[in-house]
Order: C-alpha cells, then structure tokens, then sequence
C-alpha cells in the first residue's frame, strides 16, 4: 500500500465516526507515525508504507477513535504560532485562548508592560507566547499542580525564556511575589456535571473542575486580585459559557470602580471578561 492509499483509508475511517476535519487528522497522525513534516509527507505520498508503519498508523487512529486527543497522542500542539509539548499533565492550549494573547499584546502596544501574571499557566502556552512578543517583560507563571509545572519548564527551556518566565508553584495569586501589570487567569471553570463530557476527559480533572455551577473556584480568586494587580492594571479572565453576568457581578462587588467588558469568542460565545482598574 502506498502513503496515499492510507491516508485515504484513515480519512475514511474516521468521517465515519463523525470525527471533524477527518483529513487533516489523518494527516497529523501518519506525519507522526513517520516523522515528516507536511511538506516532507506530500513529497512522498506515493511511496510504499511498511507493514510496521501501517500497524503504528493504526493504532495511532484506534487511540482518536476512542477518545484521546490528538495532541495528546503526538505530544504536541500549536499555540499562537508556537510549537509547545504537550501531555495529560495539563489541559491542550485552545484555539480560542490565543484571543487572551491578542488582548494582552493590544494593551503592550499603547502601554509600558513590565510584568504580568499567568494563573493556572498549564504547559506555559500563554506566558511563553507573551514573552516571545513582548520586550522586556517579567513573567511570573503559577499552577497549583507540579505535574503542570514540569511541563512548563520543558517548554520554557525549549524556547529558552527562563530569563523571562519565573514558574511558580502555588495556589491562584498566593506565589506572586508583587502587584502586575496584567493578570491573566485560566481558572478551572467546568461544572462537575460535564467532567466526563468525551471532549475533555483524557484531560486532568485539577485543571477543570469548577464544581457544582463551574464557579468555586473563581469565587475564590477574584477577591485575591485587588492586592496583586497595579493601579490602572487589566485582569483578563477565561469564562465557560453562561458564566459571564455571575462573574461581572461577583468582580463588581470586590472592585466596585473597576470598568467591565465581556468579550466573545470566535463562536460568538461570552468567553472572557476584562477588568481594568
């Protein structure tokens, strides 16, 4: 069988599933299978597959099929451009997030940003994507699960921002050390009702249980904000879906003179909110 006829196979397979972007998955996955970039699998699609090729590739497809992210199974994912390794020690880098980055860049482009705050950083996806784009900044990025953390300094020493990125270990705001520019804060925000949704459950329950409403623990988080953003600072918060008007009015009530906005996401669902004191 040659490359082609298995990427055709694959594709196949996995439209019967009903799994999105069926071709570009198989692609991803026999790119893998065989250590080629993109470029390099099209330049030989007409070449024979081995019979171990084909076992590893099919195996690879049954893992997709049963659930695992295909990130997860390559060990890697792009975010904003940047390649990061990534593994069930931390939630995968959402296409959706890098919306976090375009703000925080926005407001570096008008504005001096020395530091900011990254919570819940996971892999470091957006800290290490903020420090690559802006000069002169001082990272302090914060998980509460160690696992997490390793992860972060694999990436971090891979793009070489340990100058740049100081990876703490900690509960929310408790390890930063002083008041920043911008925090950013990806909190676990799912209900418990939805932690065995197919979608995320190869992921780590720590990064995404919110409890019964979603919300425990961004109740806990908001009233920690006021001693560790600068005046004039801007807080950047990644919401689940419905969540938006409990979280303003919960952020009104501990920074009463703070202005609020609620940004939408490319699916036009209420995905962030943005405070600025």
């Amino acid at each position: 069988m040659i490359l082609r006829q298995a990427l055709h196979q694959a594709r196949k397979i996995l439209q019967s599933q009903n799994i999105e972007s069926a071709l570009l998955t198989a692609e991803v996955l026999l790119r893998h299978t065989l250590n080629l970039s993109r470029v390099g699998l099209y330049q030989v699609l007409d070449s024979e597959i081995t019979p171990r090729e084909t076992e590893v590739f099919q195996k690879l497809i049954e893992r997709h099929l049963i659930g695992e992210p295909v990130a997860y199974i390559t060990g890697h994912k792009e975010f904003y451009g940047v390649d990061f390794e990534v593994d069930n020690r931390a939630i995968i880098p959402r296409p959706e997030t890098e919306m976090v980055v375009d703000k925080a860049l926005e407001i570096a482009r008008i504005k001096k940003i020395t530091t900011i705050a990254d919570i819940g950083t996971g892999c470091g996806a957006i800290a290490i994507a903020l420090a690559i784009n802006i000069p002169a900044v001082k990272i302090y990025a914060s998980d509460i699960s160690a696992l997490a953390l390793e992860l972060a300094l694999i990436n971090c020493q891979k793009h070489s921002l340990l100058n740049k990125i100081g990876l703490l270990e900690g509960d929310m705001l408790e390890p930063i050390p002083e008041p920043v520019d911008i925090i950013i804060a990806n909190l676990p925000y799912v209900k418990e009702s939805e932690l065995d949704e197919p979608s995320i459950k190869y992921e780590p329950e720590l990064a995404l249980d919110g409890g019964a409403d979603g919300l425990n623990q961004i109740r806990r988080f908001i009233p920690q904000v006021r001693s560790k953003l600068k005046n004039r600072g801007l807080l950047l918060m990644e919401i689940g879906t419905g969540q938006a008007e409990e979280v303003t009015l919960l952020m009104s009530q501990y920074l009463s003179n703070a202005k609020l906005d609620v940004l939408r996401d490319f699916r036009g669902i209420e995905r962030f909110v943005i405070l600025q004191t």
